[in-house]
């Protein structure tokens, strides 16, 4: 049964780029080819804002939606599908949610940032290689710099333990957080995380289920789950647990003003948008792929013309 949907997900993503090279690379025999992998993709922005970096610098640059939900595929079949864009020519692929960590088994090659925090997305296929990288840490890391400039760093909870989670919790430990809290649904993952975080950084970082407690003496907190997404909607944590002294930088992007950052607002706190980290991993991906460095504005534009 999955063979077949396998082999139906083969057509659909052929007839997809089939429909892209029509509809944008008609007549050159020289483009470039990238994939986003994940689930409840469809609301994405990141083919659009590739797409008009790539026209903007001249590029005949095509991006498809691999959505294993629309494509009614199973998580294993992972490796099949990175197989199959690889045959057909892609310079690489993003991946997000849920594909983060078990992309790792699926590259020859990690760069040293996405060996460090143990996920990847995005992968450069080349020659036949296929080199993962991270590009989340960075982009989250210049977004909190940008948007939350001043905020306390003594003590932060973050939601979330997984793909994204694992390159926030970085990107927080090497901004100078002091005490980080993990705390995600499945407590050994969290628990995981603390102990691997703890080897690197000199900083404590503990697990927890109790999101109450470890938000009251808490600075700010960060929502690297998939809670707020279009697919996932709903807040990371019981809503009186938030207070106006907070800070809260959200990562879910799409839909941009997620649940979470109404609460926010609505509190008094201040807060930062899942749209940043969003531009910027996309801004170090896109020069992964393509070898040519975009323009950090441009690229934020063309994210906020796509909603």
């Amino acid at each position: 049964m999955q063979e077949g949907k396998l082999d139906a997900a083969r057509r659909m993503l052929r007839a997809q780029i089939a429909r892209k090279i029509d509809a944008r690379l008609s007549g050159h025999t020289q483009h470039i080819l990238v994939g986003l992998v994940g689930r409840g993709i469809q609301s994405s922005r990141t083919p659009a804002m590739h797409e008009r970096e790539g026209a903007r610098i001249g590029l005949r640059y095509g991006y498809v939606l691999i959505d294993f939900d629309e494509l009614e595929l199973a998580d294993e079949h992972l490796g099949k599908i990175i197989a199959e864009v690889e045959q057909l020519g892609f310079a690489g692929l993003n991946v997000t949610h849920p594909f983060k960590q078990a992309a790792l088994a699926h590259v020859d090659e990690l760069s040293l940032e996405a060996a460090g925090i143990g996920a990847v997305n995005t992968i450069v296929l080349r020659q036949g290689g296929r080199v993962g990288h991270n590009t989340d840490c960075w982009g989250f890391a210049e977004s909190f710099r940008e948007g939350l400039p001043g905020v306390s760093l003594r003590s932060v909870v973050q939601f979330g333990a997984g793909g994204a989670g694992l390159a926030v919790a970085h990107a927080l430990l090497a901004g100078g957080v002091r005490e980080l809290t993990i705390c995600d649904i499945e407590v050994e993952r969290a628990s995981t995380l603390a102990a691997r975080l703890r080897e690197r950084f000199v900083a404590q970082v503990k697990p927890t289920q109790d999101a109450a407690a470890a938000l009251a003496s808490a600075d700010g907190l960060v929502n690297a789950t998939p809670v707020g997404m279009a697919k996932y909607p709903g807040l990371p944590f019981p809503a009186a647990s938030l207070r106006r002294d907070h800070w809260v930088a959200e990562i879910v992007y799409f839909p941009p003003d997620t649940e979470l950052l109404q609460l926010a607002r609505r509190s008094g706190c201040r807060t930062l948008a899942g749209t940043g980290m969003a531009v910027f991993q996309a801004v170090k991906a896109f020069e992964l792929l393509t070898g040519i460095a975009p323009d950090k504005a441009a690229m934020t534009a063309h994210f906020l013309a796509a909603a």
